[in-house]
This record gives C-alpha cells, sequence and structure tokens, in this order.
C-alpha cells in the first residue's frame, strides 16, 4: 500500500497530490495559473479550487496573462455571472490586476521563474516533517515574499497564499517523510 501525506483524500486531491504538489515548477504560465488559483482560495479550502480548477481555466482564456490583463469591466462583470468559479469580485479584479503585475516583473526579470525562485533562493527547502499538522502555515520566505508581492502591486498574496504557492511550486518539499513522493520529489 503506497502512503501519502496525511491531507490527501481520494479522486481529484490524490491526483493533484501524486502528479503535481511539490513539484518544482519553473514554467511561467504554470507558475501564473497556481499564483492566481492561491488568491482565488483565500478563505476556502484547496479542494473548492481544485474542482473549479477547469473553469477557471475556460473563464480566464487558460491563465493567459497576456489576455486578462486586457480585460474589463464588462469582462469582470461576464466572468462574475459563472456560477462554476467563486463569484467574488474582489477576486476576479485581482486576477486583472495580477497580471498586470506579472508582466511586469516578467519584463523586469525576464521570466517570472527568475523572480519568484529568487525569493528563495533559487532551490527548494526540503522538509521532514511528520505529520501534516507539523508543517507550518507560513514562513519567513512565505512572509517576504508576501511584502515583495504586495509592494510590487498584487493583491490577494498574503503571506499564507504565498506559502501554499511554495508547497504548490515546489519550492518547499512539504510532503510529510512517510510519503511515497517526499523522496521522489527531493531528488527532482
Amino acid at each position: 500500500m503506497v502512503t501519502r501525506c496525511d491531507w490527501v483524500k481520494e479522486g481529484i486531491h490524490q491526483k493533484y497530490h501524486d502528479t503535481e504538489w511539490g513539484v518544482p515548477l519553473h514554467r511561467d504560465r504554470k507558475l501564473f495559473e497556481f499564483l492566481l488559483l492561491g488568491g482565488a482560495q483565500a478563505g476556502l479550502s484547496w479542494i473548492t479550487i481544485l474542482k473549479r480548477r477547469d473553469a477557471y481555466r475556460k473563464a480566464f482564456d487558460n491563465f493567459d496573462p497576456e489576455k486578462i490583463c486586457k480585460y474589463k469591466k464588462g469582462d469582470v462583470n461576464s466572468i462574475l455571472k459563472d456560477e462554476e468559479i467563486i463569484r467574488n469580485r474582489k477576486k476576479v479584479e485581482s486576477f486583472v490586476n495580477n497580471a498586470k503585475r506579472f508582466l511586469e516583473v516578467k519584463d523586469e526579470f525576464g521570466k517570472f521563474d527568475s523572480y519568484i525562485w529568487g525569493l528563495v533562493g533559487c532551490k527548494t527547502k526540503v522538509n521532514k516533517f511528520k505529520t501534516w499538522n507539523d508543517i507550518p502555515t507560513v514562513s519567513r520566505e512565505s512572509e517576504e515574499m508576501s511584502v515583495d508581492l504586495k509592494k510590487r502591486g498584487f493583491t490577494f498574496m498574503g503571506p499564507t497564499i504565498c506559502y501554499a504557492f511554495m508547497q504548490t511550486a515546489g519550492m518547499v518539499n512539504d510532503h510529510i517523510v512517510t510519503c511515497y513522493r517526499h523522496k521522489q520529489v527531493g531528488k527532482i
């Protein structure tokens, strides 16, 4: 029997855990997707967002920042009618704002990947937690990331959201030590 992290349930949760969570991610478009989805999660569970991920992709042009940054009020109003996503005006407007900020960072650094990974020293921090309850919700790095992102104009980027993003993007390996993915991800 395969041992996974304590939080993993069947179905979409398990697939996400087994194939994406904690794997070092360096593709700008995918980093952008997880950055936006992290903001959408604020105050909600991750599974709530995972279940709506395809709807978010459809509503937001497959997370194309070049298209999203051009959305106008009418586009936002149209998206807010989509019952398959979380219909929170501030979160939807943050997608547009964060697309603009994302492109500014990309222009400055060449790649968003260079900027965001630079905030964590360009390498994954491998933790050795025994249970999900041992894992913090913030870290010094996530607090610094939050401050820097907010300074650049990003919204919905608190330290907890940033830490969850770091977990998703493989900036930290928070698979518990008994999880089969802990060693696998550690080798990537």
